[in-house]
């Protein structure tokens, strides 16, 4: 699995640091994580969490990445970004629990996290244990095993739903702010990464007009 990062401007000086518990967490499992930034404060590339959502997007809809963790001061504006999209199913996770819950009820494809809200001391445990167990098992498994079956059907009515709600990807990104969306897909290493793995190649040619 293609895991993305993305982080905001708030909390992009946490970069590293959830970049590399994330990447511990997911080696175990086989998964590739892929850093889009913001890779610091400084960085010039900044993302707002609207950007995160748009960035997202892309990311799922082009099968650049099978799932995002993003997120940013409290993880609700990142989750409200994400789910204005079609294809991405996002949830805010506090904690471990959460995190198992979500994947195995829900089956997202991305989660937003508070990366300022209550994360004091021993904030980076609780992002380990976070990461652990969102890759601990293949999501769908279904939680408690009763619930099993209800939960698939549900989570494929919500895709349907999803499908009906929402036009495709280029034409939305066709009519939003030009530049809003070229700054959502300007970071230092979006294109090297984005089209090694891009699998649409109408999502890709969209995304090289923005970009030129």
């Amino acid at each position: 699995m293609k895991i993305a990062l993305i982080n905001e401007n708030s909390q992009a000086a946490k970069n590293e640091l959830i970049f590399e518990t994330l990447k511990k967490a997911a080696a175990p499992y086989g998964h590739e994580v892929f850093n889009y930034g913001m890779y610091s404060a400084e960085d010039p590339n900044a993302l707002t969490y609207v950007q995160n959502g748009i960035l997202a997007a892309v990311l799922i809809n082009s099968g650049a990445a099978d799932f995002v963790v993003t997120g940013c001061g409290t993880g609700e504006g990142a989750m409200l970004a994400c789910n204005a999209f079609p294809r991405v199913l996002c949830g805010h996770i506090e904690s471990p629990l959460d995190a198992y819950l979500f994947t195995q009820v829900n089956d997202g494809n991305c989660v937003a996290l508070p990366f300022a809200e209550n994360f004091g001391w021993g904030g980076e445990l609780n992002l380990q244990y976070i990461f652990e167990k969102l890759f601990c098992a293949p999501g769908g498994g279904g939680y408690p095993p009763e619930r099993v079956v209800p939960e698939q059907r549900n989570k494929k009515i919500l895709d349907q739903v999803k499908e009906v709600t929402h036009t495709d990807l280029v034409t939305i990104l066709e009519n939003l702010d030009r530049e809003l969306v070229k700054g959502a897909l300007s970071g230092e290493r979006f294109q090297e990464y984005f089209f090694a793995n891009c699998q649409d190649e109408k999502l890709a040619s969209c995304v090289k007009k923005i970009l030129a």
